[in-house]
C-alpha cells in the first residue's frame, strides 16, 4: 500500500458518505463519518506496518484524509446544486424580492451568491478546516485502538561478580 494510499481511501470515505443525501446526516452528530475516516486512515496506516504507527504520521494522514473528503464534499455538493438549481433558486429569488427591507445591492449580492458553482464553493471552504480537524481527531482516535505494540526489549542478564 502507497503512502498515501490510506489518506485517499479515509478521504473518499468522507467525502462519499458526507455527500449522500440522507446518508449525510450522520455528520449532524460530531461529523460522524469524518471522524469515521480519520480512524480508517489510521488502521489502514497501521496494518501496512510491523512497528507502531507515531502519532505525527497518524495526524498527517487524518489531516490529508480531512482535506480530500472536503474536497469530494464540495465538488459533488456543486454537482447536485446545479442539478437542483431549478426547484430551489426561483424560491430563493422571490423571498428576496418580497421582502421590501433588503437593498438591492445586497439582493443582488445574495443572488449572485446562490448561483450552484459560488455556494459551492463557500461550502467547501468551510468544510476544510472543520474535516481537517475532526478527520484528525478521528485519527487520534484511531491511534488509541490501533496502535500495535511496542516491541518488548529482551531481559537484562544480570551480572554477577566473580566470587574469590
Amino acid at each position: 500500500m502507497g503512502r498515501y494510499t490510506p489518506a485517499l481511501l479515509g478521504g473518499l470515505l468522507i467525502g462519499v458518505l458526507s455527500s449522500l443525501p440522507v446518508v449525510s446526516a450522520g455528520n449532524l452528530c460530531c461529523c460522524l463519518w469524518v471522524v469515521l475516516g480519520g480512524l480508517l486512515t489510521v488502521y489502514l496506516q497501521q496494518q501496512s506496518r510491523p512497528d507502531p504507527l507515531e502519532t505525527s504520521e497518524a495526524l498527517i494522514g487524518g489531516l490529508l484524509a480531512g482535506i480530500v473528503g472536503a474536497v469530494i464534499s464540495g465538488l459533488v455538493g456543486m454537482l447536485m446544486m446545479s442539478f437542483t438549481a431549478g426547484v430551489w433558486q426561483p424560491e430563493m429569488q422571490r423571498a428576496l424580492e418580497e421582502n421590501p427591507e433588503i437593498p438591492p445591492h445586497v439582493r443582488d449580492f445574495v443572488a449572485r451568491l446562490m448561483s450552484g458553482e459560488s455556494l459551492g464553493l463557500i461550502l467547501m471552504l468551510f468544510y476544510l478546516p472543520v474535516y481537517s480537524i475532526f478527520a484528525m481527531l478521528g485519527a487520534l482516535l484511531g491511534l488509541a485502538f490501533f496502535r500495535k505494540k511496542p516491541p518488548m526489549a529482551p531481559p537484562a542478564t544480570p551480572v554477577v561478580p566473580p566470587t574469590m
